[in-house]
C-alpha cells in the first residue's frame, strides 16, 4: 500500500470513474485500474462495484475510504509541517465553500491576502450547499470549510455575522418600510431558494408558527432574484448572498426583529490541522477583524 494508491482510490471514489480519475491525474486508465486492483488484492476485499457508466463504492470500500483520507490528511500535514520549517513554500490547501455568501463575498478577500502571503501553497476550492461542506469535512475531503455556526462536532472560528432579509419587488406595498415583520411575508406568494439558507428559512417560519405560501422553489439564488424582480412573489434570503451591486427591480429589508446567521470556518480537528490550514484561518480572522473586506 502506497500513498499514491490511496490518492487514486480516493479520487476514483470522488469522481465515480476510472477514466475521469485518470484524466484528473494525467495518467493512463490502466495505471488507475492497476492501483485499485493492487489495493483490492492486498486487502482482500472489493472496493468498488463496476457498472457500465460509473463505479460506486462497496460497503467496505466506503468504510476504508474514510481511513484512507485520514491517512492522506496526516501525510499532507507532515509534508506541510516540513514545508513550514522552510517558510511554508510548498503545500496544498483544500477549502469548502457554500453559496454566494462565502464563495462571492467572504472567500475572495481572504484568498487574495493568503495567496500574497503564501504564494507556494496550492489552493483547491470545492463549492456545494452548506450541508455538503460539512459532509466533506467529515469525509476529510477538505481541510477547512465555511459553515453556518454553531457546529458542535467541529472546531470552529467565527468570522462574519450575516442576517436574513426580506426580498420584495421594488413596487411592493411593503418596500417603503424600513423593516419587515416575518408574518407580513405570509400574505404573498413565497419564493423559496432550495440552496443556501433554505433550512434556516424553514426553521425561522416553523419557530414563529407561521406558514408561508410557497408557490415557487428555485434551485439557485439568481432564479429567486429574477422571480422577485418579475413580481412573482416575495422571499427571505441571507443578506450576504445578495449581489453587492443593487438591482432597481427589487429591494431588501431587514426583519423586525432581526434574525442573524453567523458564518465561520470549521475544521474537523484543530490539533491535526496542517500549517497551511491554520495559516488560512489566521488570515481570515485578520481580514474580518480589521474590516478590510
Amino acid at each position: 500500500m502506497t500513498l499514491t494508491q490511496l490518492e487514486i482510490f480516493s479520487l476514483v471514489a470522488e469522481l465515480q470513474g476510472f477514466t475521469s480519475a485518470a484524466h484528473r491525474l494525467g495518467i493512463g486508465q490502466s495505471a488507475v485500474s492497476h492501483a485499485i486492483k493492487a489495493l483490492e488484492q492486498e486487502w482482500g476485499v472489493e472496493l468498488f462495484r463496476r457498472h457500465q457508466s460509473k463505479v460506486e463504492l462497496s460497503d467496505i470500500g466506503q468504510q476504508l475510504l474514510l481511513r484512507a483520507r485520514a491517512i492522506l490528511g496526516l501525510a499532507n500535514t507532515l509534508q506541510q509541517e516540513a514545508a513550514d520549517a522552510r517558510g511554508m513554500k510548498r503545500g496544498t490547501l483544500r477549502i469548502g465553500s457554500f453559496g454566494p455568501t462565502s464563495s462571492n463575498r467572504l472567500l475572495p478577500p481572504v484568498l487574495a491576502r493568503f495567496r500574497l502571503a503564501y504564494p507556494g501553497i496550492e489552493v483547491h476550492i470545492d463549492e456545494g450547499p452548506d450541508r455538503q461542506v460539512m459532509q466533506w469535512l467529515d469525509e476529510r475531503r477538505i481541510d477547512v470549510g465555511f459553515v453556518v455556526l454553531e457546529q458542535e462536532r467541529f472546531d470552529t472560528f467565527a468570522l462574519f455575522e450575516d442576517q436574513l432579509v426580506a426580498l420584495l419587488p421594488a413596487d411592493h406595498s411593503l418596500a417603503s418600510r424600513p423593516a419587515i415583520a416575518l408574518e407580513a411575508l405570509c400574505d404573498d406568494p413565497f419564493i423559496l431558494t432550495e440552496a443556501g439558507s433554505a433550512e434556516l428559512v424553514a426553521r425561522v417560519f416553523n419557530s414563529a408558527r407561521l406558514v408561508p405560501k410557497v408557490r415557487f422553489r428555485c434551485a439557485q439564488l439568481l432564479s429567486t432574484l429574477e422571480a422577485v424582480s418579475r413580481g412573482d412573489g416575495v422571499s427571505l434570503v441571507a443578506e450576504g448572498s445578495l449581489p453587492q451591486v443593487a438591482d432597481p427591480r427589487y429591494v431588501s429589508r431587514p426583519l423586525a426583529p432581526a434574525i442573524v446567521r453567523p458564518i465561520g470556518l470549521a475544521v474537523l480537528d484543530r490539533r491535526q490541522s496542517s500549517p497551511a490550514t491554520l495559516a488560512f484561518i489566521q488570515v481570515a480572522q485578520r481580514v474580518y477583524s480589521d474590516g478590510t473586506y
